[in-house]
């Protein structure tokens, strides 16, 4: 049951962030907004590699283009699919933070911590988004539940 909750959860993130994508491509200008999503997808990202236990191939704030986070994307798509198609959902992952501080945190806490991480920066990217002249995507979980 909670693993059926996670991969709905992150399937809105997908949707959500191809969204947002969408929205910053759509918009020049929206510099701010693709900061933005490069960041929301890499910590995405880094949060992955702490739970396969492997590094992180990008840095927690990272220059990405919008053809760069396209791909980070799906492979954070694919990546958190493939996760949660096996992981220990009670378990718990020893890891250390880009400041160097080792923390063990419960798997089922990180991934709550990354989906709502998400949320949290995809209406930033919306205000940057409106603040260049463009559209904001309708990212909100209700959203994507409406149409599934």
């Amino acid at each position: 049951m909670m693993r059926d909750h996670f991969r709905r959860l992150f399937a809105h993130a997908a949707w959500a962030n191809g969204r947002a994508l969408a929205a910053v491509r759509a918009t020049p200008g929206a510099a701010d907004g693709l900061r933005l999503l490069a960041h929301l997808l890499a910590a995405e990202h880094v949060w992955l590699s702490r739970l396969r236990g492997t590094p992180a191939s990008h840095p927690v704030w990272p220059a990405l283009t919008a053809d760069e986070c396209a791909a980070l994307l799906a492979e954070n798509r694919d990546g958190y699919a493939a996760l949660l198609a096996d992981a220990d959902l009670a378990g718990s992952v020893r890891y250390r933070t880009t400041k160097g501080v080792e923390y063990e945190t419960a798997v089922t806490d990180i991934l709550t911590q990354v989906t709502t991480h998400g949320a949290y920066h995809r209406g930033q990217i919306a205000r940057a988004v409106k603040a260049a002249g463009g559209t904001a995507a309708e990212t909100d979980f209700i959203t994507f539940a409406r149409k599934a």
